[in-house]
């Protein structure tokens, strides 16, 4: 398979989260499992190429794959980047999604970019800040630019790639049903071109 040309982004998500199904973590400290951990590690060594800029989440559960990459392959230790962060969901983290409810979760879904689900982060404030370290990774030193993240990190560049941010936010809409973008598997990743001249 040939190189895209310009900068590549590889979006790498962090292996299983060690909490219960169907609770709301965002931006909770939670741990992955580190057989997993060492697995996407593994993995990740060996697929990525000789040189590349690794940027992490500052979540522990980025930061102890990093931490593994690292080990397998030195050269590649990670900086933090705080931009990586999922979405943070105020008082809804550490919830169940039952418990949130369907009314919380209509007033977010009816204003889907403007409301801050919990009182925390809002999705175009999100957009705004992955926006930005998109445009920072497409004048990375390295063509291959790695973030390991989170599946809300990697939603919101497939939707910047194809829809870059208005000049005025407060004219943003964008429709719960419509956000539907993919995120890599546990331990995956997914490898996109970056424009050439980072305009996103």
């Amino acid at each position: 398979m040939s190189t895209p040309a310009g900068r590549t982004l590889w979006l790498v998500r962090h292996a299983p989260p060690q909490i219960a199904p169907g609770i709301c973590y965002g931006r909770l400290d939670v741990a992955a499992d580190p057989r997993a951990t060492q697995q996407a590690a593994a993995a990740l060594a060996a697929a990525l190429p000789p040189a590349a800029q690794v940027l992490t989440s500052p979540a522990q559960r980025c930061t102890a794959l990093a931490a593994a990459l690292a080990e397998l392959r030195p050269a590649l230790a990670a900086q933090t980047d705080h931009a990586l962060q999922e979405l943070h969901f105020g008082t809804w983290e550490g919830q169940s999604w039952d418990t949130i409810g369907p009314v919380a979760l209509d007033a977010w879904t009816a204003d889907f970019a403007h409301h801050a689900p919990g009182g925390g982060e809002t999705l175009a404030a999100m957009l705004q800040r992955v926006q930005a370290a998109l445009a920072r990774a497409g004048q990375a030193p390295c063509r291959d630019v790695v973030w390991i993240t989170h599946a809300g990190v990697a939603r919101c560049v497939h939707h910047l790639l194809r829809h870059p941010l208005p000049g005025d936010l407060h004219t943003l809409r964008i429709a719960a049903t419509d956000w539907t973008w993919p995120a890599p598997a546990w331990g995956g990743w997914t490898v996109l071109a970056l424009p050439p001249d980072a305009a996103v």
